[in-house]
């Protein structure tokens, strides 16, 4: 998951984080807290119909595609990947984030941090987009763990537990 994991957790948006510290010290860090919650559940969410996709991408690629990736850098799978799946996933989780976002009430909660923070004197006013910001941040999480794990397959013989990636892999 995000949420546990502080690798790919999914923080406050940056151009948000003047927010979230005002929001803390006024005494609303629960909602703070609820809202970063509820986010990487979204993310987790959208993960969920990665899956697929990367199939698509790993059995339509070509022979020149497979060779530059086994003889590649240690994230040529990972960057393979993000290359041919990055707007298909877009469309697929942003949807799915929206859908998970609304369920738990992110959206509205999002809505009020905002609002509370606007009614602060003297400040920029915010309203940046919470899906498009976490689709993001999925996709890139997602992407984070691919390549830590194309590494352990690459540099550990015990981590290539299939007969084809020790075909692909083996010496």
């Amino acid at each position: 998951g995000y949420f546990l994991n502080p690798e790919i957790k999914i923080p406050f948006p940056e151009n948000a984080r003047t927010i979230e510290s005002k929001l803390r010290a006024l005494g609303l860090g629960s909602k703070v807290d609820e809202v970063i919650y509820t986010i990487n559940r979204a993310a987790e969410d959208a993960a969920k119909s990665a899956q697929p996709i990367f199939v698509n991408a790993i059995t339509g690629m070509n022979i020149s595609d497979a060779l530059q990736i086994v003889s590649g850098a240690d994230n040529a799978a990972t960057m393979y990947l993000a290359k041919t799946t990055t707007p298909e996933l877009k469309a697929k989780f942003s949807p799915v984030i929206k859908s998970s976002l609304d369920k738990v009430d992110a959206t509205r909660l999002w809505a009020e941090l905002i609002g509370a923070y606007n009614q602060i004197p003297f400040v920029t006013k915010q309203n940046p987009d919470l899906t498009g910001y976490v689709t993001d941040k999925a996709i890139s999480g997602l992407f984070t763990m691919i390549a830590k794990e194309e590494v352990k397959i690459r540099k550990n013989p015990l981590d290539r537990t299939t007969e084809i990636l020790k075909k692909v892999f083996g010496n």
